[in-house]
This record gives C-alpha cells, structure tokens and sequence, in this order.
C-alpha cells in the first residue's frame, strides 16, 4: 500500500508499505478519506519521528476483524470513521489501510460521504470529552428542556467548536460563542445564541455581562494564553470550569478550574507524545460511550460537517496541505484527501 511517512527536516513523503494486520481488537480499515488536523503538522515538527505515518482522521470501510472481535457487533464492509494517534508509528490515518481499535469507531450513515466523514474523529471524540468527561454537562437525548446550562465555546469556527456548539445545543444548553465576526452567521445556522468576537479587547466584559455574571461552564477550542485568561475573565466571580485541548503554563485565577483532555486517550493504547499515557480502563469505557453517542447523533440527520477543502491530488498533497495549515490560513474548513486521487492508484 502507499502511506505517507515522515521523513528527516519535519516533512513527509509518500512511500510503499506493508498492509499492516490487526491485532486483539482491532480492525483492519480500507481507507476511503482523510481529513487533516492541527496535531498533525505540531507532532512532525516536535515529536521529530522518522518513518511514522502521518495522520490522525479517517473514514472508510472494516476490511478485516482481528482477533477477539465479535462479528455480530462489527462486520467486514460497515461504514465508519476514527481517529489514531498519528506520526508516532508506521500505523497512521494517511494510508490506503489502517488498523484501529474497534471500540472507537463510529459508524456514519449514508447521507454522510467519506470525504464528509473523515472530519469527525478527533473533533467528535474531543467534543464528548469537553462536555462530559472533563465536565457532566446535559446530553443529547435526555429531557433537558429546563436546563438553565450556558456555554461557552471559545473559538467557535475550529474543527472541535463547529461540534461543540451542535453537540451543546442538541442538548438543551444555551450557547455563546466567539469567533471572527465573518462566521456568526454560520455558527448560528448550528445552534450559537449569541456570538462575539475574541480579538474585542472588550469580549470578556461583554460575555459576563450577557450572563448576568453567572457563567461557569466553557470550552476552550484554541487554548492560547490569550484565550485562557479571556475566559477566565468571562467566568463569574465564583469562577466556574474550563474544558482545554492543551495544557495551561500558568495559573488562572481563585475558583477557576482547567480540565485537559487528548483524544488519543480515548483509543485505551500507550504512547509518549506530547504527553505519556498509560491506557486506563475508564477511558476505554468513555471512548465507547462516546462513539455510540456520535454515531447515535449522526443517525438523526441533526449534524452538519464542518466545509471541506479538498486537495486534488489525494495522499500526495498532503505536504502541501500541512504547509498551508502551518502558515495560519486555514479559516472554517476542513482539509480533505481522498485516497483514490493519489497519482499512480
């Protein structure tokens, strides 16, 4: 198969493989679609590995159960999207094959295409975690109809907002945003109440008073220290809890609480970047819950994909499209290979 491998000086080339093979719980995934994360150029650039596929989204079909997996639960040819823990081993997402753990798939339906799908591993799975394993927030699917929750999503039209926000609002929270004042008009098609801009050297005031100073829950999508102390300042007096997607280096105000998550630690396996993490048995148990969640979610028709910008030329745009990313040009959209526009496929 081809994949794409870090190579020395942080970049990447396409090369020839070998299929890998699927070992106790896993599953062997034809690749259809790859969509590309802001992990993804950060890890080749600090993790400095030679010879990992790159690669952390995916979308494609079950091509072969390994052991230990109950064929009545995952069938060869089902429809589904994850994430790995890319650039670190020769198993990466940006591949014509993979190997994942089944527990963490999510099923996508029909009304949904590969190249939309590929989106919703690492932005789904990080959305579950902000909202209910880092915070017991309301869920989807309960009776939420007196909730009095807010949020507040931070950086609104990233990958991980654009989910959170739908995600919130499917489940009765009221939701505040912020983001570029180009996009509020699309973050309130999925489910924004109110939207502000983060670069208002006034946005925290304005946020605190919306809320009548009552604001304890949010989610930090970007998490700069510009953004950490922003909404620390949006929070109420009492303080309240911030969901992160990367560590705060200082300490936040009295009564303001950081809750860190990675994605990775959902797939219940080892690794050593950028933190290191020893599988637990509750996030194994969390990372299933959250696909059922997801897929349950999907099954409605209730969630829109983030825009795809789709690179021509499959697995060997992906240098190119790293590039882009890095350089700060990516603007509410989505990365996008499709395996099958990869000269010489």
């Amino acid at each position: 198969m081809k994949a794409v491998f870090t190579v020395a000086g942080a970049r990447v080339q396409l090369r020839d493989t070998e299929i890998p093979v699927p070992h106790e719980g896993q599953a062997l995934i034809k690749v259809v679609a790859v969509a590309q994360n802001p992990t993804d150029w950060k890890t080749i650039k600090l993790a400095r590995i030679v010879g990992a596929v790159v690669g952390t989204d995916f979308a494609g079909t079950i091509e072969q159960l390994g052991p230990g997996v109950n064929p009545q639960d995952y069938r060869v040819g089902e429809r589904i999207a994850g994430v790995l823990h890319g650039s670190l081993t020769e198993n990466g997402a940006f591949s014509e094959y993979l190997v994942s753990p089944v527990h963490s798939l999510i099923r996508i339906p029909d009304s949904w295409s590969f190249e939309m799908a590929a989106q919703l591993g690492v932005s789904t799975m990080t959305t579950c975690q902000t909202l209910w394993q880092s915070q017991k927030l309301p869920k989807p699917f309960e009776n939420n109809s007196s909730s009095e929750t807010i949020l507040l999503v931070w950086s609104g039209a990233t990958a991980t907002g654009h989910y959170v926000i739908q995600f919130a609002k499917l489940a009765g929270m009221k939701v505040i945003t912020t983001a570029s004042p180009k996009h509020w008009e699309r973050l309130k098609t999925l489910g924004a109440d109110a939207c502000f801009d983060y670069n208002d050297d006034q946005v925290s005031e304005k946020i605190r008073a919306l809320t009548n100073n009552k604001l304890k829950n949010a989610v930090d999508c970007i998490s700069e220290k510009s953004s950490f102390q922003k909404i620390s300042d949006s929070l109420s007096e009492e303080g309240g809890t911030i969901s992160c997607t990367l560590p705060c280096p200082y300490k936040l105000r009295d009564g303001v609480k950081l809750k860190f998550t990675l994605a990775y630690d959902l797939l219940a396996e080892p690794y050593k970047f950028p933190k290191v993490y020893n599988p637990r048995n509750e996030d194994k148990a969390f990372g299933t819950w959250a696909a059922s969640l997801v897929t349950a979610v999907l099954s409605t028709g209730k969630l829109t994909p983030l825009p795809i910008k789709l690179y021509p030329n499959g697995l060997a745009s992906v240098q190119e499209g790293l590039q882009y990313m890095q350089d700060g040009k990516v603007s509410a959209e989505k990365i996008t290979y499709r395996i099958s526009d990869t000269p010489g496929l």
